[in-house]
């Protein structure tokens, strides 16, 4: 009995091995095929952009004098209205230099003062000589004086003009240092002036940059004490759009974003403009698009991410296939797959031109399979095409191309605007990965 039943089992163990052979050989002959059905409804083309929430406008609140803060009437999130008094930088030394521009003006004024009066007693003492010299040069005349006592008239004539001349000089140039005291009165008044600082615009305070107490030194630039954003109530997002993009986006578009801080709750926005100043970094080309949005209940705070989506095109009951499917190769030699295409009378297309590496990628081995499914999460950026070829699976496991005209696409899925060669309806199984054993995939390649 026991040479019996060591009989069974070895004639078990024979018939397990040939139909493991069996079942193994022929599965090792044929591809297996990985689908996705093709689907009709809605696609939505779509720009995302990331971008950054900022005011409208910002003012940066700084001191033109240089001095010791004294107070401080404002401070973060403080709501401040145009004309009040944010802070007050140490009066006292700008109020001494402004004492003592006044007193050089009151001596400056004296001094004109004097000057004036100085040209009127000399002017009283021109009329006497003048008076002087037009008797004598009478007498001269007459020959009652010499020569010489005209003379001395003259000279005390002239004398006393020139004095009139030289005080009406005096009495301008006391008038510019007037002038120029008053400058200097104004000067001092208004750096007083300057330590009381006021907020420029209606609006909230974003940043305070200095403590109290702290010393502000405006020798070479303006120090900024406060920053405030005016208006939170409406706002702008920041985002930078591919070039590519740029020509799709429409000024007045809705918008939609989220933010980290409300993951579940979705923004509106309109797009406002599109900036002409372009960015380059590492050869790719962005265009600044502004997105402005009401923020009435201030939730949205200056400085938050935003992910913002603008739609750019909406197809309704489109039929639709998976982007996976546009990016398969088949694992075939290229003159089989030319060869299905004149089968199928596709014509004018070349195909992939597909290499031992990539017929490895198509096995089904662990580390290639992963290394195929990162690269089509991550295909590589390529101009956009109108036609494409699409492989669709019937129930024989044959396989038939079917090249079709391409619409919008929303990264997912893309329309299918029309069908040029082959039929494709709702519900066929399009390929989107093939399996096949490495000799087979690479001996596809060599014949």
């Amino acid at each position: 009995m026991k040479i019996k039943a060591k009989w069974v089992v070895l004639a078990v163990v024979v018939v397990g091995i040939a139909l493991f052979a069996a079942f193994g050989l022929s599965r090792s002959t044929q591809a297996q095929h990985f689908t996705a059905k093709v689907e009709r409804g809605q696609i939505d083309d779509v720009v995302e952009a990331t971008g950054t929430i900022n005011p409208i406008v910002t003012v940066l609140v700084g001191s033109q004098v240089s001095g010791t803060i004294a107070e401080l009437h404002a401070d973060f999130n403080s709501i401040v209205h145009k004309g009040d008094i944010v802070a007050l930088i140490d009066p006292a030394l700008f109020k001494g230099a402004l004492l003592s521009a006044k007193s050089d003006l009151e001596n400056a004024k004296a001094n004109l003062v004097a000057a004036r009066a100085n040209v009127e007693k000399l002017q009283a003492a021109l009329v006497q000589t003048k008076a002087d010299y037009e008797r004598s040069e009478g007498l001269s005349k007459g020959g009652v004086l010499s020569q010489q006592q005209l003379d001395v008239a003259k000279s005390n004539y002239d004398s006393a003009n020139a004095a009139v001349n030289a005080a009406v000089a005096n009495v301008t140039q006391a008038e510019a240092q007037v002038s120029q005291k008053a400058a200097a009165v104004s000067i001092a008044q208004t750096n007083l002036d300057y330590t009381v600082i006021r907020s420029p615009i209606d609006g909230t305070v974003v940043a305070r940059n200095v403590d109290l107490g702290q010393t502000v030194a405006a020798s070479f630039s303006a120090p900024t004490i406060f920053t405030i954003a005016k208006d939170l109530k409406i706002m702008w997002v920041y985002t930078k759009t591919d070039e590519s993009d740029v020509g799709n986006i429409k000024i007045g578009e809705p918008v939609t974003f989220k933010v980290d801080a409300f993951p579940k709750e979705i923004f509106h926005g309109i797009v406002k403009q599109v900036r002409m100043n372009a960015t380059t970094v590492q050869s790719v080309v962005t265009y600044d698009t502004i997105i402005e949005f009401a923020n009435a209940d201030l939730k949205l705070f200056p400085g938050m991410t935003a992910y913002v989506t603008i739609p750019v095109a909406t197809v309704q009951s489109a039929l639709k296939l998976p982007n996976t499917a546009l990016r398969y190769k088949p694992p075939m030699a290229p003159e089989e797959i030319l060869a299905l295409y004149k089968q199928y009378g596709i014509m004018g297309v070349e195909p992939a031109q597909a290499s031992t590496d990539s017929a490895v990628a198509a096995v089904g081995a662990p580390q290639n399979a992963t290394t195929a499914g990162a690269a089509a999460q991550n295909p590589p950026r390529a101009p956009k095409t109108d036609t494409a070829v699409v492989w669709k699976l019937h129930a024989d496991n044959s396989m038939e191309p079917v090249k079709v005209s391409l619409g919008i696409t929303d990264h997912a899925f893309t329309e299918v605007k029309v069908v040029l060669k082959g039929q494709l309806k709702e519900g066929d199984e399009l390929i989107i990965r093939s399996i096949v054993s490495k000799s087979q995939a690479i001996g596809g390649i060599r014949r």
